[in-house]
C-alpha cells in the first residue's frame, strides 16, 4: 500500500505561477500581492478588515498588546488545544485561565462562566480541528461580563457557524497558515479579521516598526511583516479552499459511514458546518492502533498528547493545576486520522478497512 499521509499541501502549475509572478515583481514585502489578499480574506470571511502577518502568534502577540493586556489579567483558553493559543498572553504577564471541553472537543461554556472572575478581561474561543464552538452562547458570556471575544479560527479557515463564516463573529477572528492548515501560503503566516477599523489600522502600523509613513515611525513596533511570495500563493489556496473544505466533509461522511460502532467518530451539532481540519476519533487501545496503521502505511497523529496546563513551560507559572477531567480523558483516546483537500474516498476506504482489521471488524 502506497503512503496515506495525514495531511498534504495542495501545488499546481496554477500555485507556482504565482510564486513566480511575485518574484519577478521585484517587491517582496506587504507589497500589491498582500493588499489584495487581505482584501479577499475579509471578503470570504465576512468582516471589513484583515491584517497579515509573519505567523499567527506574532501578529496576536501585537493584537494583545494593542488591547493593553498585562500582569493581572485573566483570559479564559481551553487546555486541549495548539500551545500558542496561550503563549502570547504569558509573554505579556497575563494569566491563561484553562477550561475544559466538551464531546465535540471545543470549551464547555458552562466551565468558562465558573472561571470568571474580576480579573478576567477575555475569552479566546476555539473552533478545534475545524468544528465551531457554539458562537451565540460564547459572545453573550462575553457581552454579559464586560469581556472581548477573540475566535481562534486557526484550523477552522471557511467553517460556518449558523451559516455565519467563523472569524467574523468575535471582536477579532485569528488565523494561521501553516503548512498543515486548510487555507496554507506554503510557509508560516496568519492574519487577524475584525471591523474594528481603528485597532486594524494600529496593527498594521505595529507589525511594520510602528510607522505610518517610511520615515514616520509614530510608537515603537515590531517587523511581523507578510511577504509577497506566499500572499501570491495564498490568493491561489484561497480559490480552492471551498471546494477542498467540501472535500474534506465528504471524506469525513466516509469514515462516519465505515466507523460507526468501530471508533467513536465525531461529533457535529446541529448550527455547525465544520471543515475537519483534523478528523479525530477516540479510540480504545489507542496506541496501538496508530502502531498498526503506521505498519500499513498510513499516518496519523495525535492533537493534543499533553493539555497545556500540564506543560512544563506552564505548570510553573501557577501555584496549583487545575482539575480538567475531560480533557485529560479524551487525550489518552484520541487519534487523528489522514484527510485532506484533495484526499480520495479510496483512501479514506482504505484508512477504514486498516482499522476495522485491526479491532477484527468487517
Amino acid at each position: 500500500m502506497s503512503k496515506i499521509p495525514l495531511s498534504k499541501c495542495f501545488i499546481n502549475s496554477e500555485v507556482e505561477e504565482a510564486a513566480l509572478r511575485a518574484l519577478r515583481s521585484g517587491q517582496y514585502i506587504l507589497g500589491k500581492e498582500s493588499t489584495a489578499f487581505e482584501a479577499e480574506l475579509a471578503a470570504h470571511t465576512g468582516t471589513t478588515q484583515t491584517v497579515l502577518g509573519s505567523s499567527w502568534t506574532m501578529i496576536v502577540y501585537c493584537l494583545h498588546q494593542l488591547q493593553g493586556i498585562g500582569p493581572g489579567d485573566e483570559i479564559i483558553v481551553p487546555s486541549h488545544t495548539a500551545f500558542p493559543t496561550m503563549e502570547p498572553l504569558i509573554h505579556l504577564g497575563a494569566k491563561p485561565v484553562f477550561a475544559d471541553i466538551d464531546d465535540t472537543y471545543v470549551m464547555d461554556l458552562a466551565h468558562v462562566e465558573s472561571l470568571i472572575t474580576p480579573r478576567t478581561v477575555g475569552i479566546i474561543g476555539v473552533h478545534l480541528y475545524g468544528h465551531p464552538i457554539d458562537n451565540d452562547k460564547l459572545l453573550a458570556i462575553g457581552k454579559k461580563n464586560n469581556l472581548w471575544v477573540i475566535e481562534d479560527c486557526a484550523q477552522a479557515q471557511g467553517a460556518k457557524y449558523k451559516g455565519k463564516t467563523v472569524g467574523s463573529m468575535g471582536d477579532f477572528g485569528a488565523f494561521s497558515f501553516f503548512p498543515s492548515k486548510n487555507l496554507t501560503v506554503l510557509g508560516d503566516g496568519g492574519c487577524i479579521t475584525t471591523n474594528k477599523v481603528d485597532y486594524a489600522d494600529r496593527l498594521r502600523m505595529l507589525r511594520n516598526h510602528g510607522r505610518q509613513g517610511k520615515y514616520d515611525h509614530e510608537f515603537t513596533g515590531y517587523n511581523v511583516r507578510f511577504n509577497e511570495i506566499n500572499a501570491a500563493i495564498g490568493r491561489v489556496m484561497l480559490k480552492h479552499l471551498d471546494g477542498f473544505n467540501e472535500n474534506r466533509r465528504q471524506i469525513a461522511a466516509r469514515y462516519n459511514e465505515h466507523l460507526k460502532g468501530i471508533v467513536q467518530t465525531p461529533p457535529v451539532r446541529e448550527w455547525a458546518t465544520p471543515v475537519y481540519h483534523m478528523y479525530v476519533v477516540r479510540a480504545e487501545k489507542r496506541d496501538d492502533l496508530q502502531k498498526f496503521l503506521k505498519e500499513k502505511n498510513i499516518e496519523t497523529g495525535v492533537h493534543y498528547p499533553k493539555p497545556n496546563h500540564l506543560q512544563p513551560a506552564v505548570v510553573g507559572l501557577f501555584p496549583y493545576i487545575p482539575k480538567l477531567p475531560n480533557t485529560e480523558k479524551a487525550v489518552k483516546e484520541i487519534l487523528s486520522l489522514p484527510i485532506h483537500g484533495e484526499m480520495t474516498l479510496d483512501a479514506a476506504d482504505q484508512v477504514c478497512a486498516a482499522i476495522a482489521e485491526f479491532y477484527g471488524k468487517k
